[in-house]
C-alpha cells in the first residue's frame, strides 16, 4: 500500500545502541570491522615472544634459587645422617644467635643515620641544580652523578687506600684512624652515600623537571622567595618521588655488604664477620660451609627487609601517591 499523498516510504534504519542513527564503521556498512583471528594470534604469539627471555632469566636466576634455597634452611647437615630434615631449626638458631642480632642491630642505626643524610644532600643537590639556569647545570649533574658510574668495589678500593692510617692521606692529615671500631661505621656511611647520592639525585632531578612551571611563576607574585619556593612547593610535589628513593634505601642499607667485605683486611678487628647480616652469612657459607644457616639468615634477613620497606611505606602513603 501507498500513502494517501501518493509517495513511496522510505526504509527507515533501527536506531543504534544510544538512540541515534547506527555510525558507519571503517568499512562503510554501519559496523565496526574486526580484526582477523589470526592477526589478534600473530600479536599474542609476540607478546609472548618478547616476555620469554625475561621470564626464563627469572625463573632461573631468582626462583629457582630461592626455592633451592628455602629448602636447604630447612635442613640440618650432620656427620652421621647427613642431610637432616629440621624443619624450623635453623631460623630459632638465628633469633638466638647474638652475632646475628647485634649485625641486624648495626644495619639498623647504620640505616636510621644514614638513610636521612644521603636522602638530604640528594633533594638539596637537586633542588640547586632545578634552580640553576647557567650552562654549568649540566657540569655540576654529571659531576654528582659520576660516583654512581665507579663500580662499587672499585670505590670501596680507593676509599680503602684514603682511610689507611699507613698510607693514606686522610690519617695523615688528621691524625684520625678512619678504620677503628669507633669510626669504621661512619667512614662505610661516607663511603655508601658517595656511592648513591648522584643515583637519588638525578631521580628528584627527574620528578623536578616534571612539574609545571607556571606554579613557580605564580608563587612569585605572590612575593614566594627561592627558598620558599623549594621547601613548599617542589618539595611536596615530589613526596611520591622522595618516599621512592628512600625505600630504596632503605632496602640497600639492610643489605650492606660489599663494602664492609672489601674493608675487612685493613682492620679485621673492627669489622668482624659478622660485622653485618649479609656479612655473616657470607662467612658461614663459604668460610664454615654452613650452608644451611646461611640459608636461613638470608631468608630471615629478606624478612627484616620487607617488614622495614612496608612500615615506611605504610607511614608514608598519605603523603605520597604510592600505596
Amino acid at each position: 500500500m501507498t500513502p494517501a499523498n501518493g509517495s513511496i516510504p522510505t526504509r527507515v534504519r533501527p536506531p543504534g545502541p544510544a538512540g541515534g542513527h547506527r555510525a558507519a564503521g571503517p568499512d562503510g556498512r554501519g559496523g565496526t570491522r574486526r580484526r582477523p583471528r589470526r592477526a589478534v594470534g600473530r600479536q599474542a604469539v609476540a607478546g609472548w615472544l618478547f616476555v620469554t627471555p625475561f621470564t626464563v632469566l627469572l625463573v632461573a636466576f631468582l626462583l629457582l634459587p630461592m626455592a633451592y634455597a628455602a629448602k636447604l634452611s630447612l635442613y640440618r647437615s650432620t656427620l652421621v645422617e647427613g642431610e637432616v630434615f629440621a624443619w624450623l631449626d635453623n631460623y630459632r638458631q638465628a633469633l638466638a644467635d647474638p652475632e646475628f642480632l647485634r649485625g641486624v642491630g648495626r644495619v639498623i642505626v647504620f640505616g636510621l643515620v644514614q638513610t636521612p643524610v644521603m636522602i638530604g644532600i640528594a633533594l638539596l643537590a637537586a633542588l640547586l641544580i632545578d634552580a640553576a639556569t647557567s650552562r654549568l647545570s649540566r657540569l655540576f649533574r654529571l659531576a654528582a652523578f659520576v660516583p654512581y658510574a665507579v663500580p662499587v668495589v672499585i670505590g670501596t678500593l680507593m676509599w680503602g687506600f684514603l682511610y689507611s692510617p699507613d698510607t693514606g692521606p686522610l690519617s695523615s692529615l688528621t691524625d684520625v684512624d678512619f678504620l677503628s671500631g669507633d669510626t669504621v661505621l661512619y667512614s662505610l656511611g661516607n663511603i655508601v652515600t658517595w656511592q648513591w647520592a648522584g643515583y637519588n639525585m638525578i631521580v628528584l632531578y627527574a620528578a623536578l623537571q616534571g612539574l609545571p612551571r607556571e606554579v613557580y611563576e605564580s608563587a612569585r607574585i605572590d612575593g614566594a622567595g627561592a627558598v620558599q619556593i623549594a621547601l613548599r612547593i617542589k618539595t611536596p610535589m615530589i613526596s611520591s618521588a622522595i618516599v621512592l628513593v628512600t625505600i630504596f634505601t632503605i632496602i640497600g642499607t639492610l643489605q650492606f655488604f660489599t663494602e664492609p667485605l672489601i674493608l675487612q683486611p685493613l682492620n679485621p678487628g673492627a669489622i668482624t664477620n659478622s660485622y653485618t647480616p649479609n656479612v655473616y652469612a657470607y662467612q658461614q657459607a663459604f668460610s664454615y660451609q654452613q650452608y644451611n644457616y646461611s640459608a636461613a639468615i638470608s631468608f630471615l634477613l629478606g624478612a627484616v627487609v620487607f617488614v622495614g620497606s612496608y612500615l615506611f611505606l605504610f607511614a608514608t602513603r598519605r603523603r605520597s601517591a604510592l600505596r
